[in-house]
């Protein structure tokens, strides 16, 4: 009995769990929410929008999160709309739209979805979707003939607003330089003055004399001494250099002795008055004389008599110390010329040199010297990209220059052999190179593949690299290193990408120089695509390149 009672309440406990977890498994289900997917049709044409739905009940305290990206591959996701939110009692329904196209004929399948909803993963149904081709009737379609290449004028850039501040500061720098240093000063005064002649100069500080005040201030002291001074300073220029650092007895001695060897034809008078005034004005400086004014106006005259008269008693100068006079004038203008000259040039060559520290210490010498000298692919590197696609499928990169079409002719009886499209620029030998190739097999090949090998495992993108390297080494390329990694594209599409260094023969020469290269494969239902470049090794310039057109990659993910 014991055992029955046992037995039924155990029972009793089971049948209690069960419905405790369906309520709670309906309840958590219930609470997080519902999901739901839908397209609008099921069949469009190439190119057309088919608008994806995915609708999602659920509470007001549950936080949602939509597949965002290319998670419709292989549709191409070309929009995402904003959600669209419904409020219902205690409850949200939540629709987010995305427009999803296709630019090749088929039947596609949009994957399933994950929706997340706050800790739990939800799963929407996969759709099929079929892509149409459009029938065009060619008797009713007009044909023209491929456009001409139009030219389109490339645009200036900024490139003249530094040169405009080149000029600037080329013409801050020669204008300073003219007005301190080339430029004709106007002369002060004292300037003038002394560029005047010997004797202009002592007449015109007799002048100068007269209208100071020394007389009416009773200043003797000074009046004898500017008055001593300069006949002192005209004897010292033109009859002995040392007038004015001799004493009045030394001097008079010299005056005499050139008197009697006739170099000067002074009279003794003429002498005898110099003399008295010259010991007149040394007692007034020296011996506290003080003479009546009257005198000292006498004393003026005569000094300006004598003046006049050791003018006239002076030589004239042979042709032999004129020509030296002017020989020395032009000497003296050619040695200030030169100094200018030298000073404007150091002046110079200080910016310059300034100028290339400062930025070689902010941009690196080696910059600088590239700029100034020129280097290939810094231009190439600095100059205007372009962002273009290449191939169909394409293949969206950015390069320095434009890719230019490489034509391939078609054999006769081959027309349905896999297509092959190359865009290049510059070849394998110059020093930087670019190539993007597509290889695209026709329909009835891709087609009767998939019939015949349905089971076939992928293209082997490793075999395709070993085979992309023995065709370099058949062109020349020496000692290859090669790595091989995975490659990711910014929008998602995978692929290899095979790296390394070698040795290749330079362009015009059999010797062979140190490269590196890179190709990155691509591979889809029935297309290769491949990336080739090829760039020096231990080039700064080239590596930054190459680092910006394998970031610049674009295509369709691969279709799964």
């Amino acid at each position: 009995m014991k055992i029955i009672q046992s037995n039924i309440k155990n029972e009793i406990k089971q049948n209690i769990t069960i419905v405790l977890f369906s309520f709670f498994a309906l309840f958590s289900l219930f609470s997080f929410g519902q999901v739901k997917a839908t397209i609008d049709s099921t069949s469009i044409k190439i190119g057309a929008q088919v608008t994806y739905k995915i609708e999602v009940d659920v509470d007001t305290t549950s936080l949602v999160i939509f597949p965002e990206g290319q998670a419709f591959s292989p549709m191409e996701m070309i929009e995402s709309y904003t959600i669209d939110t419904t409020k219902k009692n205690d409850r949200y329904n939540l629709i987010k739209k995305y427009g999803l196209t296709q630019f090749d004929s088929g039947v596609y399948t949009i994957p399933k979805q994950k929706i997340l909803i706050g800790s739990k993963e939800f799963y929407s149904d996969s759709l099929k979707v079929e892509i149409r081709e459009i029938v065009v009737d060619t008797t009713k379609q007009g044909l023209y003939d491929i456009k001409p290449i139009i030219q389109v004028e490339k645009s200036i850039g900024d490139w003249w607003k530094y040169l405009l501040l080149v000029l600037l500061i080329v013409a801050l720098v020669g204008f300073l330089l003219w007005w301190f240093i080339w430029r004709v000063k106007p002369l002060s005064e004292e300037e003038e003055i002394a560029l005047l002649p010997p004797y202009d100069r002592a007449k015109l500080a007799l002048r100068q004399l007269d209208e100071s005040s020394y007389l009416q201030n009773e200043n003797l002291k000074g009046y004898y001494s500017d008055l001593t001074f300069i006949i002192r300073k005209y004897l010292d220029e033109k009859v002995y250099d040392r007038a004015l650092e001799s004493t009045t007895d030394e001097l008079v001695s010299r005056l005499n002795l050139l008197k009697d060897g006739n170099q000067i034809e002074l009279s003794k008078n003429d002498i005898r008055n110099i003399e008295t005034i010259l010991k007149r004005a040394d007692l007034v400086k020296f011996a506290k004389g003080t003479p009546d004014i009257a005198l000292a106006e006498i004393d003026r005259n005569t000094i300006d008599l004598e003046i006049d008269n050791v003018k006239e008693a002076l030589p004239e100068p042979t042709e032999e110390e004129k020509l030296l006079d002017k020989q020395y004038k032009e000497d003296q203008e050619r040695r200030k010329k030169t100094k200018k000259v030298v000073l404007t040039v150091g002046i110079v060559a200080f910016l310059l040199l300034g100028t290339l520290v400062g930025f070689g210490y902010k941009y690196g010498f080696g910059y600088v010297k590239d700029t100034i000298l020129g280097h290939e692919n810094k231009e190439l590197l600095e100059g205007e990209w372009i962002t273009s696609a290449y191939g169909v499928p394409p293949v969206i990169i950015a390069t320095p220059k434009v890719l230019k079409r490489i034509e391939t002719p078609v054999v006769d009886g081959q027309e349905d052999a896999p297509k092959s499209t190359s865009f290049s620029y510059g070849t394998m030998l110059d020093v930087f190179h670019v190539s993007v190739n597509t290889l695209q097999f026709p329909k009835q090949m891709r087609e009767a593949a998939t019939q015949e090998q349905a089971n076939a495992p992928e293209v082997d993108l490793v075999e395709i690299s070993e085979k992309a390297l023995q065709e370099i080494e058949s062109k020349g390329a020496k000692n290859i290193v090669a790595l091989k990694s995975k490659f990711k594209t910014v929008n998602g599409a995978e692929g290899l990408k095979t790296y390394g260094t070698m040795n290749i023969p330079s362009l015009g020469s059999d010797k062979l120089r140190e490269a590196k290269f890179v190709f990155v494969l691509f591979t889809a239902e029935n297309v290769l695509q491949q990336v080739i470049v090829i760039s020096p090794e231990d080039d700064a310039y080239a590596d930054e390149m190459v680092e910006r057109i394998l970031n610049s990659i674009e295509l369709n993910p691969k279709t799964e």
